[in-house]
C-alpha cells in the first residue's frame, strides 16, 4: 500500500499502475468513483496543486488493508494546509490493489477556509 501511496504523491502514475489490478475502482467523498490513475489526477487539479500524507496506522486484515493519517499541501490558490484527517480503505486481489476507499475532511476544511475568507 505504500508504495502505491507514495507514487501517487509524487504523481508517478506508470509505477502505480503496476500495483493495480484489473477492474479497479476508488471512490472519494461524494460517491466520486473513477476507474484509472488519469481521472484522479484530472479530477483533482482544479482542487489542489498537491497533498501529502502523513500516515498514523496500517492495519491489516486478510485482503483488507486501511490507514489513515494527515493530509497537508496545498489548495489550487497557493493556501496551505495541513492536519486534514483521512481514512483509506483498499481491497487486494492477488496481491494487487482493486478497490480503494477514501474519506477525508478536506471539503469541511476548504469550506471553513472559505467561510473564513468572506
Amino acid at each position: 500500500m505504500r508504495a502505491f501511496l507514495d507514487a501517487m504523491e509524487r504523481r508517478d502514475l506508470t509505477t502505480a499502475a503496476t500495483l493495480i489490478g484489473p477492474n479497479f475502482t476508488m471512490t472519494f467523498p461524494g460517491a466520486v468513483t473513477m476507474t484509472s490513475l488519469d481521472q484522479l489526477v484530472a479530477w483533482s487539479a482544479p482542487r489542489y496543486r498537491f497533498v501529502r500524507k502523513t500516515f498514523t496506522a496500517f492495519d491489516e486484515a486478510g485482503n483488507i488493508v486501511h490507514c489513515h493519517g494527515t493530509l497537508s499541501g496545498e489548495w489550487i490558490d497557493g493556501t496551505p494546509f495541513s492536519g486534514i484527517r483521512f481514512i483509506d480503505r483498499f481491497e487486494l486481489h492477488d496481491g494487487k490493489i482493486v478497490r480503494q476507499d477514501v474519506w477525508n475532511d478536506m471539503a469541511l476544511a476548504n469550506a471553513t477556509l472559505a467561510g473564513a475568507e468572506q
